[in-house]
């Protein structure tokens, strides 16, 4: 990135203590702002109704992601100052997508308005703040991309990215779980590149506490502590997630930075994929079999992966841990394998997570078929 050598370092001491500090009062703020947000929506009766694609039988608060917009959005703006410093439209479009994912977590907004506001939001990252990115390492035969063709590519892959992690929010723990492994894997990676990311390092730690702090009441048995993110939890992480992809992809492109290792460095786009593939391979996954069925791609289903999981008989706990675990093995894979050539990379880590999506509908249709 063109821009992050304009960070000041921090010391060793100074970066451990922001980090344990910020993690610790980002944990706590969800924590405790949780029931306040559980005993308004039973009072107002803000709650999501049990449908027909719905894995719940009861009514369930689903404005858990109100608490974590408040919990990062204080904590990373203390604790990682220096990125809302940098990129300056970060703390408005998260406060955009709060304001979008309440109202459709309340009286549900169309999907052109929701759209148009992710365009916006996008827009103000890539144009306003040139979150961008700017090469494809060789990927496709491409390497760097002009401006108009990279911020294209850009919203584009915020977009798909902010409803893909949308789309998983299906079943308790896996949203959660999964931007927390997530984080963990880019805020490692983050802290590897050297002194100069340790902004992302902290927001990614900030994540993971608040987060942690939610997965509280959405794991719980406790009928009076259940509670969903929501849209507006699952675009804002989403969001962020994206964000931190774009940014630990952009690393690579600028040669100046110091301590940043250069043995993988035309993985990069790979390895952020293979991250985030979950959300990638499970919407490419349902918009698929919506198609060949001849059904509109935007028609609500039950085709993801963890409702073939639940299908099976499995509960949320057990479909999350499955699918978390699997995920972090075509991680690992990923890894192993960064040095060969980018594109066939891609390929194994893409047939990985087509796999992994794939499989639990093969089982359901031979169980089926054995009933």
């Amino acid at each position: 990135m063109e821009h992050i050598k304009d960070l000041i370092p921090f010391t060793n001491g100074q970066f451990y203590f922001k980090l344990a500090f910020g993690m610790v009062c980002a944990f706590l703020l969800t924590f405790y702002t949780i029931p306040a947000i559980i005993k308004i929506s039973r009072r107002k009766n803000l709650m999501d109704e049990p449908g027909v694609r719905s894995s719940h039988l009861r009514k369930i608060p689903n404005l858990g992601g109100i608490a974590i917009f408040y919990s990062i959005g204080v904590c990373a703006s203390i604790f990682a100052f220096e990125l809302f410093e940098l990129y300056k439209f970060l703390f408005a479009s998260l406060v955009i997508l709060l304001y979008i994912g309440v109202m459709d977590d309340i009286v549900i907004m169309r999907a052109y308005k929701k759209l148009l506001a992710q365009l916006i939001v996008t827009a103000l990252m890539v144009i306003g703040s040139d979150v961008r990115i700017r090469s494809f390492f060789g990927l496709f035969g491409v390497y760097e991309l002009n401006y108009f063709l990279s911020c294209g590519i850009s919203i584009f892959t915020f977009i798909v990215l902010i409803n893909a992690f949308n789309l998983i929010d299906g079943i308790d723990g896996l949203a959660g779980g999964y931007s927390i492994l997530c984080s963990a894997m880019f805020g490692i990676s983050y802290f590897r590149l050297g002194e100069y990311n340790y902004p992302l390092v902290i927001l990614s730690g900030v994540i993971i506490a608040s987060v942690s702090g939610f997965l509280y009441y959405n794991l719980s048995n406790y009928r009076n502590l259940k509670i969903f993110m929501g849209d507006t939890g699952s675009m804002i992480l989403g969001f962020l997630l994206a964000f931190t992809a774009i940014c630990f992809i952009d690393i690579f492109i600028d040669k100046n930075l110091p301590d940043v290792p250069r043995y993988h460095l035309k993985s990069a786009p790979a390895i952020a994929m293979a991250i985030l593939i979950l959300p990638i391979t499970d919407t490419l996954n349902v918009f698929l079999v919506r198609v060949c069925s001849g059904k509109s791609p935007f028609l609500a289903d039950r085709n993801h992966i963890h409702h073939s999981l639940l299908d099976l008989g499995l509960t949320h706990r057990r479909s999350t841990v499955y699918i978390l675990v699997y995920y972090l093995f075509i991680v690992s894979v990923a890894y192993f394998l960064r040095h060969i050539d980018v594109n066939l990379l891609l390929s194994v880590i893409m047939l990985l997570g087509f796999a992994g999506a794939y499989l639990p509908k093969a089982l359901l249709l031979m169980k089926n078929r054995t009933i």
